[in-house]
């Protein structure tokens, strides 16, 4: 069975040479002209790596990568005209695999493509983790939390740090940890901001927030988002 690559760009004539490149290479090319689209094919297809554009009209890619990062460990190549070191580091430091610019070469791109998938199992893609016998869900790819069947309204920050808290769950997860993690080494020194987000997450999610059953605190450390 053929390797499948999911591409997202938002540029129709760059989704469509690279398509020509890879299929003529024997690949699968799932194509995706907006983030929310390729969020969803990402899903849906569970593609064995995914080529990833940064400067989309929708949502940026690293927002898109983030999320990707959220629900899958699949291999995860920028390819984007931003060429700038910081842009490069940003993006090996978001979770991405691999950073190339535009305009590439295409044998390059292909033996980058072909290494990545030597190294990388199969991805496997949670769209959905649930906790307490069903009483808890979160479902990444339509980032809804469900608690006692009831949907709960979540800011985008909240929903990140949530989602870090419960793909880590049964670990205590530090301040320090959980802040980049959900918003990005830009925010590592938002951590006094956190205790606010915790409180409001439990004021959303918890039945009693005084006393709390999902996200647990170990004072001084972190917090942990329950197991069971």
């Amino acid at each position: 069975m053929a390797e499948k690559i999911l591409v997202i760009d938002d540029e129709e004539t760059t989704v469509q040479l690279i398509t020509i490149l890879l299929e003529r290479r024997g690949y699968e090319v799932v194509k995706a002209y907006r983030a929310d689209e390729g969020l969803r094919k990402a899903y849906r297809n569970q593609p064995d790596l995914v080529l990833l554009d940064i400067m989309m009209s929708d949502m940026d890619g690293w927002d898109v990568c983030k999320r990707l990062r959220e629900m899958s460990d699949v291999p995860i190549i920028f390819l984007t005209a931003r060429n700038e070191t910081r842009d490069v580091v940003r993006g090996l430091e978001m979770g991405a695999d691999d950073y190339v610019i535009k305009p590439y070469d295409n044998d390059e791109l292909v033996a980058r493509v072909r290494a990545h998938l030597r190294r990388s199992p199969r991805p496997s893609v949670s769209e959905e983790l649930v906790f307490n016998n069903g009483e808890f869900r979160i479902n990444f790819m339509n980032r809804e939390v469900r608690v006692r069947n009831e949907i709960k309204h979540l800011t985008p920050k909240e929903f990140n740090l949530l989602g870090v808290l419960v793909r880590n769950a049964g670990r205590v997860v530090t301040r320090n940890e959980l802040v980049t993690e959900a918003w990005g080494d830009e925010y590592a020194d938002a951590i006094d901001s956190l205790k606010l987000y915790i409180h409001y997450l439990r004021q959303k999610l918890e039945s009693d927030p005084n006393h709390p059953e999902y996200i647990l605190t170990l004072r001084g450390v972190g917090y942990r988002f329950i197991d069971r």
